[in-house]
């Protein structure tokens, strides 16, 4: 019963609220639309807020202290996109090209989910480890790569076992093709990765607030700490937008992607509490962890998927991203995660109750 409460008291929230309206917006088809401006500024400004906030951090606890939780990230990360992929695979019987789109797509991070995450433990009086957004930074392309990769190597796999099979020089010719193919694929979703405005915005507010520390960010704090929780608000009216139009998609994706969506998010997310909380992270940090590992790309994984794996299609892996997984993680999937980390850290579910009654002001 007090998992149903907090999740009550978490719906009654401005942040879910808001996207809760954005949702409904969309279905009765208002032209309500948030300008383009401020569309492409508000994750600008989120992901600069984060990365400022995580270099503060790791100046003050160093960089060996995220070390072994970064390696740690990376190391399930890539666990979980193979675990994905041959749940996808074989339970789901979904073609190769997209049991490796969603792999990647859920192996990844959203860094939306992060933001609403820091939002949450903010406005219950609960810090994190900063220094998570840089965690954030380098998983980001770590599922996409070894999905590109994986996905190359199988389809060079298949050219080589029909030339074996056939030993015409057209198949050999497009092996070659298909090699050549992989590094380039590979080239381009490395560089896309790193270089996106996402990565490069984060990376360089990690760097800057390292630098400047708390003594320079006090003179920007009114900006990128004052005014945080109202840009999440806006943004996330555009994805309540975005979510309610691609709700008819939902049908399309199956009973099957629908389950997966919501048990893959769950599973991943209270492994990463545990696993987090033995790492010796705090309440807050094991939370934002275990976000970190339940949130699905929808916003990197177009960009990068659509050219990497252009024979998988966008409407199952953007569509269970944003539409199933994002709503879920942030309204039920978040309390989740909470309460579980306040009872392996000793809180008990009385004071998280009391927290959530608070509600996000």
């Amino acid at each position: 019963m007090a998992i149903l409460d907090l999740i009550q008291s978490n719906l009654l929230t401005p942040i879910v609220l808001f996207f809760i309206f954005g949702i409904i917006a969309a279905r009765i088809k208002s032209d309500l639309k948030i300008p383009d401006a401020i569309s492409e500024f508000l994750p600008i400004y989120l992901l600069a807020a984060i990365g400022l906030h995580g270099g503060i951090e790791m100046r003050n606890t160093g960089f060996e202290t995220m070390l072994v939780p970064m390696l740690v990230a990376i190391g399930l990360s890539l666990l979980f996109t193979l675990n994905h992929y041959q749940i996808l695979r074989h339970l789901g019987k979904f073609n190769l090209f997209d049991s490796y789109a969603l792999a990647s797509t859920y192996g990844a991070v959203g860094a939306v989910t992060f933001s609403v995450g820091l939002s949450f433990l903010k406005n219950q009086g609960i810090t994190s480890e900063g220094y998570i957004a840089a965690i954030l930074a380098v998983l980001e392309p770590v599922a996409f790569i070894l999905a590109i990769f994986l996905t190359n190597m199988a389809v060079s796999k298949q050219i080589r076992t029909k030339k074996e099979s056939v030993g015409d020089i057209k198949i050999e010719t497009e092996l070659e093709m298909g090699i050549s193919a992989t590094k380039t694929n590979l080239k381009q979703v490395l560089h896309e990765s790193i270089t996106g405005k996402a990565i490069v915005i984060l990376l360089g507010s990690i760097v800057i607030g390292y630098l400047i520390g708390e003594e320079g960010f006090s003179s920007i704090s009114i900006v990128f700490d004052d005014l945080f929780t109202g840009a999440i608000v806006i943004f996330l009216i555009e994805m309540g937008i975005i979510a309610g139009q691609r709700l008819e998609d939902i049908k399309k994706v199956g009973v099957f992607l629908i389950g997966f969506s919501i048990i893959m998010p769950t599973f991943n997310g209270i492994i990463g509490v545990f696993v987090a909380t033995a790492l010796g992270l705090s309440l807050g940090g094991a939370v934002m962890f275990g976000l970190l590992l339940a949130s699905a790309s929808f916003i990197a994984a177009p960009a990068v998927l659509r050219h990497a794996i252009p024979q998988a299609k966008p409407g199952l892996y953007i569509t269970s991203a944003l539409g199933i997984t994002f709503p879920y993680n942030i309204i039920v999937l978040l309390p989740i995660l909470f309460i579980v980390s306040s009872i392996i850290h000793n809180e008990g579910t009385i004071d998280l109750f009391e927290y959530f009654s608070k509600g996000f002001i």
